[in-house]
Parts: structure tokens; sequence; C-alpha cells
């Protein structure tokens, strides 16, 4: 239930949002113990934090990930759904290209609460990302992103051991 009121506000603030544009992403997931994955996103862009300065980008991610541990013989997989608010600063130039740093919070739904060896409780659990974003192209329309994100309950049931993971992402903006 929280997972569905949390997908309508981001629903309605993305619409009432002037659109900045729209990107899909892919991501290639590494995790802690040998949990790779893949990460297949949405991004829908919003202009609305740029009143305050132009160097802020707010977008609006509902993902869907497919995670694998172990070996292929005897392995564990996970299929998980997130939305995440994520906003990002530009913070550097690079070959005349902007540098952004990014941080969200968002929530995901997880198949299975028991995968990589650890009770994580609740198939509800929050999604938190930090990244470093580099946007290229000749409408800078490309991006490539390595985030770490942290997956975890926030302590509301226990055991709380949380997933950690690295991500190296590709999108490109329309």
């Amino acid at each position: 239930m929280l997972l569905v009121m949390i997908t309508l506000i981001n629903v309605l603030l993305v619409w009432q949002a002037k659109a900045a544009g729209h990107a899909v992403a892919i991501d290639y997931i590494h995790g802690e113990g040998g949990v790779d994955g893949i990460k297949l996103a949405y991004q829908r862009h919003s202009d609305v934090l740029q009143r305050f300065s132009p160097l802020l980008d707010l977008y609006f991610e509902s993902s869907v990930n497919f995670w694998q541990y172990g070996d292929n013989n005897q392995h564990d997989t996970n299929f998980v759904l997130a939305i995440s608010p994520v906003i990002q600063y530009e913070v550097s130039r690079w070959n005349h290209n902007p540098v952004l740093v990014e941080f969200g919070i968002g929530v995901s739904l997880l198949d299975d609460t028991q995968f990589a060896g650890k009770n994580v409780s609740t198939h509800y659990q929050f999604e938190d990302r930090l990244g470093i974003v580099y946007r290229f192209g000749q409408a800078q329309q490309y991006r490539v992103a390595l985030r770490y994100l942290h997956y975890s309950n926030a302590g509301f049931k226990r055991p709380n051991p949380g997933l950690d993971f690295v991500s190296l992402s590709f999108s490109r903006h329309f």
C-alpha cells in the first residue's frame, strides 16, 4: 500500500511539473557477495528546481531490476520494482560537458525477502543512491553514471542487513 501511495504522489508531481525531457537507462549492477544484475529504467525530467539554480536537475525514475546471486547451477534471483525522485547538481565541467553529483531516496518492492544469503525481512525497501554523472553528446543527450545504491527497510523490521550495490549506467535522453 505504501508503494502504491508513493507511486501516485510521484505521478502527480511528475505531471504537475513542466517536463524537461524523458530518458531510458540501462545499468549493470554489482553487489556484495557476488550479486550481479541489470536495471532497466524510465526517467522523466522536470525543470521545477531550475528556478532555484540552473545547476539543479530533478528527475523521477521508475525501474525494474533483475538480480542474480550464486553459480548457474545453484543461483538465487530477485525481481525488484523501484521508483525514486533524484536530484542532480552540476559540480564541474570536463571537455566542455557537465559533471553532476546526484542523490535520491525512493522505494522498492522486492519479489523475495531471502536473497544472497540474507533475510531482509520485508518486501518493501528504501532505495538510497549517490552517484556521479557525466553528460555528453552534441545535444548532451547521453549520460554515463557511476552510482552507489543501498536497499534497506530503515529498521522497520528486524533483521535489516541491507543490500549494497555499485552500478554503471548509460542513458539516452529524448
